[in-house]
């Protein structure tokens, strides 16, 4: 991935980064290779009934981040938050690139790259 800027949406099942350009994408598709499956939980338990993501699947992640200059983070429920959490833990200079983590339900990859392209555009300013 050559571009500046990258958004990652990621749910339990799978992750797609996009590198975004001014005028080009370039899109890789990551799948979690491992079973995930629904946790049955008691009444008074706090948790999401999801199974935490895998670290391999997370690592993968990471790896494909890494020539990205600024990264926005996307998805649905606690996934998107197991990521930033995982990079701060275990690649905080990747974690100092992530400019934002934002709900984004199921929607499609153009969908996906318009919402990026419309932050960035407004990030860009902030970051200079």
């Amino acid at each position: 991935m050559s571009h500046y800027h990258a958004c990652v949406w990621i749910d339990h099942r799978e992750a797609k980064i996009f590198g975004i350009g001014i005028e080009d994408i370039n899109e890789t598709v990551t799948s979690n290779t491992h079973d995930t499956h629904h946790i049955h939980r008691k009444a008074d338990h706090v948790r999401l009934g999801k199974a935490p993501l895998d670290h391999a699947f997370l690592k993968e992640i990471a790896d494909r981040l890494e020539p990205a200059k600024a990264i926005l983070i996307a998805g649905p429920s606690q996934a998107k938050t197991e990521l930033a959490d995982y990079l701060k833990q275990h690649f905080p200079a990747i974690s100092a690139r992530v400019w934002g983590v934002e709900p984004m339900d199921h929607p499609t990859d153009g969908e996906v790259v318009a919402a990026a392209r419309k932050y960035f555009r407004a990030a860009d300013r902030m970051h200079g």
